[in-house]
Protein backbone atom coordinates (compact mmCIF):
# COMPACT_ATOMS: atom_id res chain seq x y z
CA UNK A 1 0.00 0.00 0.00
CA UNK A 2 1.38 3.64 -0.85
CA UNK A 3 1.02 6.33 1.61
CA UNK A 4 -1.05 8.86 0.60
CA UNK A 5 -2.46 12.26 2.64
CA UNK A 6 -5.84 12.54 3.43
CA UNK A 7 -6.87 14.62 0.60
CA UNK A 8 -4.99 12.81 -1.78
CA UNK A 9 -7.04 9.61 -1.13
CA UNK A 10 -10.35 11.52 -1.36
CA UNK A 11 -9.38 12.88 -4.96
CA UNK A 12 -8.01 9.46 -5.93
CA UNK A 13 -11.35 8.26 -4.81
CA UNK A 14 -13.53 10.39 -6.50
CA UNK A 15 -11.47 9.94 -9.81
CA UNK A 16 -11.40 6.41 -9.97
CA UNK A 17 -15.35 6.51 -9.44
CA UNK A 18 -15.48 9.07 -12.49
CA UNK A 19 -13.70 6.64 -14.22
CA UNK A 20 -15.28 3.59 -13.22
CA UNK A 21 -19.11 5.76 -13.99
CA UNK A 22 -19.81 7.61 -16.47
CA UNK A 23 -23.07 9.11 -14.49
CA UNK A 24 -20.78 10.52 -11.61
CA UNK A 25 -19.91 13.95 -11.42
CA UNK A 26 -18.81 16.68 -9.23
CA UNK A 27 -19.83 20.43 -8.69
CA UNK A 28 -19.71 22.99 -6.23
CA UNK A 29 -17.64 26.65 -6.00
CA UNK A 30 -13.83 27.09 -7.37
CA UNK A 31 -13.62 23.52 -8.10
CA UNK A 32 -12.75 23.56 -11.73
CA UNK A 33 -10.16 25.99 -12.76
CA UNK A 34 -9.50 27.29 -9.28
CA UNK A 35 -9.34 23.48 -8.49
CA UNK A 36 -10.83 23.79 -5.25
CA UNK A 37 -9.69 25.73 -1.90
CA UNK A 38 -7.79 22.60 -0.79
CA UNK A 39 -6.84 21.52 -3.83
CA UNK A 40 -8.90 18.20 -3.89
CA UNK A 41 -10.54 18.65 -7.21
CA UNK A 42 -7.21 19.69 -8.92
CA UNK A 43 -6.63 18.57 -12.69
CA UNK A 44 -10.32 17.07 -12.59
CA UNK A 45 -11.56 19.71 -14.76
CA UNK A 46 -8.79 18.93 -17.22
CA UNK A 47 -9.27 15.42 -17.47
CA UNK A 48 -13.05 15.52 -17.52
CA UNK A 49 -14.41 18.53 -18.73
CA UNK A 50 -17.12 21.26 -17.86
CA UNK A 51 -19.91 18.52 -18.13
CA UNK A 52 -18.62 16.65 -15.50
CA UNK A 53 -16.66 18.97 -13.37
CA UNK A 54 -18.91 22.02 -13.08
CA UNK A 55 -17.94 25.33 -11.54
CA UNK A 56 -21.30 26.89 -9.46
CA UNK A 57 -22.49 29.92 -8.37
CA UNK A 58 -22.16 30.74 -4.98
CA UNK A 59 -25.90 29.23 -4.24
CA UNK A 60 -25.84 26.08 -1.79
CA UNK A 61 -29.24 25.83 -2.50
CA UNK A 62 -29.17 26.01 -6.33
CA UNK A 63 -26.41 23.26 -5.79
CA UNK A 64 -28.10 20.71 -3.95
CA UNK A 65 -31.58 20.84 -5.53
CA UNK A 66 -29.68 20.41 -8.87
CA UNK A 67 -27.85 17.76 -7.80
CA UNK A 68 -30.41 15.91 -6.10
CA UNK A 69 -32.63 16.08 -9.41
CA UNK A 70 -29.57 14.59 -10.94
CA UNK A 71 -30.12 12.10 -8.64
CA UNK A 72 -33.80 11.16 -9.10
CA UNK A 73 -33.00 10.50 -12.29
CA UNK A 74 -29.76 8.33 -12.77
CA UNK A 75 -27.10 10.38 -12.46
CA UNK A 76 -24.59 10.19 -9.40
CA UNK A 77 -23.75 13.95 -8.23
CA UNK A 78 -20.87 14.54 -5.57
CA UNK A 79 -21.31 18.21 -4.38
CA UNK A 80 -18.02 19.74 -2.82
CA UNK A 81 -19.09 22.14 -0.23
CA UNK A 82 -16.32 25.10 -0.02
CA UNK A 83 -16.58 24.13 4.24
CA UNK A 84 -19.72 21.73 5.10
CA UNK A 85 -20.10 25.20 7.51
CA UNK A 86 -22.49 26.78 4.13
CA UNK A 87 -24.37 23.57 4.21
CA UNK A 88 -26.58 25.14 6.10
CA UNK A 89 -27.77 27.76 3.16
CA UNK A 90 -29.04 24.41 1.68
CA UNK A 91 -30.65 22.70 4.96
CA UNK A 92 -33.85 23.06 3.34
CA UNK A 93 -32.96 20.58 0.24
CA UNK A 94 -30.78 18.75 2.22
CA UNK A 95 -33.39 17.87 5.16
CA UNK A 96 -36.77 17.92 3.33
CA UNK A 97 -36.37 16.82 0.30
CA UNK A 98 -32.63 14.63 0.13
CA UNK A 99 -33.67 12.92 3.00
CA UNK A 100 -36.97 12.36 1.98
CA UNK A 101 -37.47 11.34 -1.20
CA UNK A 102 -37.39 7.72 -0.77
CA UNK A 103 -39.95 8.29 1.94
CA UNK A 104 -42.40 10.17 0.02
CA UNK A 105 -42.21 8.28 -3.05
CA UNK A 106 -43.10 4.78 -1.76
CA UNK A 107 -39.21 3.47 -2.09
CA UNK A 108 -39.57 4.05 -6.01
CA UNK A 109 -37.25 6.85 -6.20
CA UNK A 110 -33.40 6.72 -4.73
CA UNK A 111 -31.14 9.56 -4.07
CA UNK A 112 -27.82 8.52 -4.81
CA UNK A 113 -26.14 12.52 -3.62
CA UNK A 114 -22.88 13.07 -1.96
CA UNK A 115 -22.13 16.10 0.14
CA UNK A 116 -18.65 16.71 0.91
CA UNK A 117 -16.15 18.94 2.53
CA UNK A 118 -14.14 20.06 5.14
CA UNK A 119 -15.99 20.42 8.41
CA UNK A 120 -14.85 21.50 12.36
CA UNK A 121 -11.56 23.62 13.40
CA UNK A 122 -8.88 24.26 11.05
CA UNK A 123 -6.20 26.93 11.83
CA UNK A 124 -7.70 30.72 12.18
CA UNK A 125 -10.70 29.87 10.21
CA UNK A 126 -12.68 31.62 12.95
CA UNK A 127 -16.81 30.75 14.23
CA UNK A 128 -18.52 30.64 10.49
CA UNK A 129 -15.80 27.89 9.02
CA UNK A 130 -15.08 26.34 12.12
CA UNK A 131 -18.14 24.32 13.33
CA UNK A 132 -19.01 20.49 13.66
CA UNK A 133 -22.21 19.45 12.02
CA UNK A 134 -22.29 15.49 12.73
CA UNK A 135 -24.74 15.63 15.18
CA UNK A 136 -26.65 18.56 13.33
CA UNK A 137 -27.20 16.02 9.96
CA UNK A 138 -27.05 12.72 12.37
CA UNK A 139 -30.11 13.77 13.93
CA UNK A 140 -32.31 13.14 10.51
CA UNK A 141 -33.48 10.06 9.34
CA UNK A 142 -32.89 9.14 5.75
CA UNK A 143 -28.83 10.57 5.40
CA UNK A 144 -26.00 8.89 5.91
CA UNK A 145 -23.55 10.91 7.86
CA UNK A 146 -20.01 9.81 7.21
CA UNK A 147 -16.58 10.76 9.25
CA UNK A 148 -13.24 9.29 8.29
CA UNK A 149 -10.34 9.35 10.44
CA UNK A 150 -7.69 8.01 8.06
CA UNK A 151 -6.61 8.33 4.76
CA UNK A 152 -7.77 4.64 3.81
CA UNK A 153 -11.26 5.37 5.23
CA UNK A 154 -11.20 8.59 3.42
CA UNK A 155 -10.83 6.81 -0.03
CA UNK A 156 -12.94 3.26 0.90
CA UNK A 157 -15.85 5.26 2.86
CA UNK A 158 -16.22 7.76 -0.64
CA UNK A 159 -16.04 5.69 -2.85
CA UNK A 160 -18.94 3.35 -0.80
CA UNK A 161 -20.94 6.60 -0.55
CA UNK A 162 -20.54 7.53 -4.62
CA UNK A 163 -21.94 4.30 -5.57
CA UNK A 164 -25.01 3.59 -2.93
CA UNK A 165 -28.56 4.57 -3.19
CA UNK A 166 -29.04 6.93 -0.65
CA UNK A 167 -27.88 10.99 0.39
CA UNK A 168 -24.79 11.14 2.21
CA UNK A 169 -23.36 13.77 4.54
CA UNK A 170 -19.04 12.82 3.95
CA UNK A 171 -17.69 15.10 6.84
CA UNK A 172 -14.20 15.10 5.90
CA UNK A 173 -11.50 16.99 8.81
CA UNK A 174 -10.34 20.17 8.13
CA UNK A 175 -7.44 19.26 9.99
CA UNK A 176 -6.92 16.17 8.40
CA UNK A 177 -6.07 16.90 5.18
CA UNK A 178 -2.10 16.77 5.04
CA UNK A 179 -2.29 14.07 7.43
CA UNK A 180 0.08 10.75 5.99
CA UNK A 181 -1.44 7.15 6.35
CA UNK A 182 -1.39 3.79 3.83
CA UNK A 183 -4.19 3.69 1.36
CA UNK A 184 -5.41 0.36 -0.60
CA UNK A 185 -4.76 0.61 -4.41
CA UNK A 186 -7.86 0.00 -6.94
CA UNK A 187 -10.57 -1.22 -5.94
CA UNK A 188 -11.06 -0.71 -2.06
CA UNK A 189 -14.44 0.28 -0.38
CA UNK A 190 -15.01 0.46 3.44
CA UNK A 191 -18.97 -0.53 4.30
CA UNK A 192 -20.89 1.79 6.58
CA UNK A 193 -21.89 0.80 9.97
CA UNK A 194 -19.26 -1.14 11.38
CA UNK A 195 -16.95 0.78 13.80
CA UNK A 196 -13.78 -0.97 14.17
CA UNK A 197 -11.35 -1.64 16.76
CA UNK A 198 -8.19 1.23 16.46
CA UNK A 199 -6.03 0.60 19.01
CA UNK A 200 -6.66 -2.75 21.83
CA UNK A 201 -6.69 -2.00 25.22
CA UNK A 202 -8.15 -4.00 28.65
CA UNK A 203 -8.48 -0.68 31.21
CA UNK A 204 -10.42 1.89 29.82
CA UNK A 205 -13.05 2.25 26.41
CA UNK A 206 -12.04 5.61 24.33
CA UNK A 207 -14.99 6.29 21.79
CA UNK A 208 -14.23 8.81 19.10
CA UNK A 209 -14.35 9.63 15.11
CA UNK A 210 -13.00 12.24 12.94
CA UNK A 211 -9.59 14.48 14.12
CA UNK A 212 -10.74 13.64 17.47
CA UNK A 213 -9.94 9.58 17.06
CA UNK A 214 -6.21 10.82 15.85
CA UNK A 215 -5.58 12.54 19.44
CA UNK A 216 -7.25 9.60 21.40
CA UNK A 217 -4.93 6.95 19.77
CA UNK A 218 -1.96 9.64 20.68
CA UNK A 219 -3.27 9.37 24.27
CA UNK A 220 -3.39 6.19 24.45
CA UNK A 221 0.23 5.40 23.33
CA UNK A 222 1.02 8.11 26.12
CA UNK A 223 -1.23 6.34 28.98
CA UNK A 224 0.33 3.05 28.44
CA UNK A 225 3.89 4.69 28.20
CA UNK A 226 3.42 7.18 31.66
CA UNK A 227 0.60 5.61 33.43
CA UNK A 228 0.72 1.47 32.42
CA UNK A 229 -3.30 2.39 31.48
CA UNK A 230 -4.46 0.65 28.23
CA UNK A 231 -6.97 2.23 26.33
CA UNK A 232 -9.14 0.51 24.09
CA UNK A 233 -9.90 2.92 20.79
CA UNK A 234 -13.00 2.30 19.17
CA UNK A 235 -13.30 4.37 15.77
CA UNK A 236 -17.09 4.61 14.96
CA UNK A 237 -16.39 5.93 11.53
CA UNK A 238 -20.58 6.40 10.55
CA UNK A 239 -22.82 8.33 12.96
CA UNK A 240 -25.62 7.21 10.86
CA UNK A 241 -25.70 4.20 10.42
CA UNK A 242 -23.76 4.11 14.13
CA UNK A 243 -22.23 0.45 15.17
CA UNK A 244 -21.98 0.96 19.12
CA UNK A 245 -21.77 -2.93 19.46
CA UNK A 246 -17.77 -2.83 19.67
CA UNK A 247 -17.67 -0.14 22.13
CA UNK A 248 -20.18 -2.08 24.43
CA UNK A 249 -18.02 -5.27 23.92
CA UNK A 250 -14.82 -3.47 24.65
CA UNK A 251 -17.00 -1.83 27.56
CA UNK A 252 -17.91 -5.46 29.14
CA UNK A 253 -13.65 -6.01 29.12
CA UNK A 254 -13.21 -2.71 30.06
CA UNK A 255 -15.47 -1.13 32.56
CA UNK A 256 -14.81 2.06 31.59
CA UNK A 257 -15.46 4.57 28.75
CA UNK A 258 -14.67 8.34 27.27
CA UNK A 259 -16.24 9.47 24.06
CA UNK A 260 -14.13 12.37 22.43
CA UNK A 261 -15.70 14.57 20.43
CA UNK A 262 -14.79 18.04 18.71
CA UNK A 263 -18.15 19.67 18.91
CA UNK A 264 -19.76 22.11 21.51
CA UNK A 265 -21.10 19.55 24.75
CA UNK A 266 -24.73 20.34 24.70
CA UNK A 267 -26.56 17.54 22.25
CA UNK A 268 -23.84 16.89 20.63
CA UNK A 269 -22.58 13.17 19.31
CA UNK A 270 -20.93 12.24 22.53
CA UNK A 271 -24.22 12.57 24.52
CA UNK A 272 -26.07 10.08 22.28
CA UNK A 273 -23.28 7.66 22.29
CA UNK A 274 -22.70 7.97 26.04
CA UNK A 275 -26.14 7.61 26.96
CA UNK A 276 -26.84 4.58 24.46
CA UNK A 277 -23.52 3.01 26.54
CA UNK A 278 -25.36 3.80 29.65
CA UNK A 279 -28.31 1.98 28.79
CA UNK A 280 -26.69 -0.86 27.36
CA UNK A 281 -23.94 -1.26 29.17
CA UNK A 282 -24.89 0.07 33.02
CA UNK A 283 -24.33 -3.07 35.12
CA UNK A 284 -20.94 -2.98 33.64
CA UNK A 285 -19.74 0.30 34.15
CA UNK A 286 -17.52 1.06 36.97
CA UNK A 287 -17.95 5.02 36.84
CA UNK A 288 -20.36 7.04 34.70
CA UNK A 289 -19.48 7.77 31.32
CA UNK A 290 -17.24 10.76 30.48
CA UNK A 291 -17.53 12.73 27.62
CA UNK A 292 -14.66 15.80 26.27
CA UNK A 293 -15.98 18.05 24.31
CA UNK A 294 -15.24 21.08 22.56
CA UNK A 295 -15.88 24.38 24.83
CA UNK A 296 -19.36 26.46 24.45
CA UNK A 297 -18.33 28.98 22.17
CA UNK A 298 -18.04 30.35 19.01
CA UNK A 299 -15.40 29.60 17.54
CA UNK A 300 -12.48 32.69 18.02
CA UNK A 301 -10.34 34.21 15.86
CA UNK A 302 -7.30 34.54 17.94
CA UNK A 303 -4.68 31.48 17.82
CA UNK A 304 -4.59 31.16 21.55
CA UNK A 305 -8.38 31.01 22.03
CA UNK A 306 -9.05 29.19 19.01
CA UNK A 307 -6.62 26.40 21.01
CA UNK A 308 -8.11 26.59 24.24
CA UNK A 309 -12.03 26.47 22.72
CA UNK A 310 -10.82 22.88 20.93
CA UNK A 311 -9.92 19.38 22.98
CA UNK A 312 -6.32 18.69 23.38
CA UNK A 313 -4.23 15.51 24.53
CA UNK A 314 -4.16 16.39 28.33
CA UNK A 315 -8.46 16.48 28.30
CA UNK A 316 -8.60 13.02 27.03
CA UNK A 317 -6.03 12.48 29.39
CA UNK A 318 -7.70 13.73 32.12
CA UNK A 319 -10.89 12.23 31.19
CA UNK A 320 -9.40 8.64 31.37
CA UNK A 321 -7.96 9.48 34.37
CA UNK A 322 -11.02 10.18 35.82
CA UNK A 323 -13.33 7.21 35.05
CA UNK A 324 -10.03 5.26 36.63
CA UNK A 325 -10.48 7.22 39.87
CA UNK A 326 -6.79 8.82 39.37
CA UNK A 327 -7.54 12.43 38.82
Amino acid sequence: MAEKSYRDAIREAMMEEMDRDKSVLIMGEDIGVYEGTFRITAGMLKKYGPKRVMDTPIAEAGMVGTALGMAMVGLRPIVEMMTVNFSIVAADQILNHAAKVRYFSGGQVDAPLVIRGPHGAGVQLSAQHSQSFESFYAHFPGLQVVTPATPADAKGMLKTAIRGRDPVMFLESAALYGMMGEVPDGDYTVPFGESRIAREGSDVTIVSYGRMLQLSLIVAEKLSAEEGIEAEVIDLRTLRPLDLAPSYASVAKTHRAVVVQEQWKPYGAAAEIAASISEAMFDELDSPVVRVTGEDVPMPYARNLELLATPHEPHIMRAVKQVMYKS
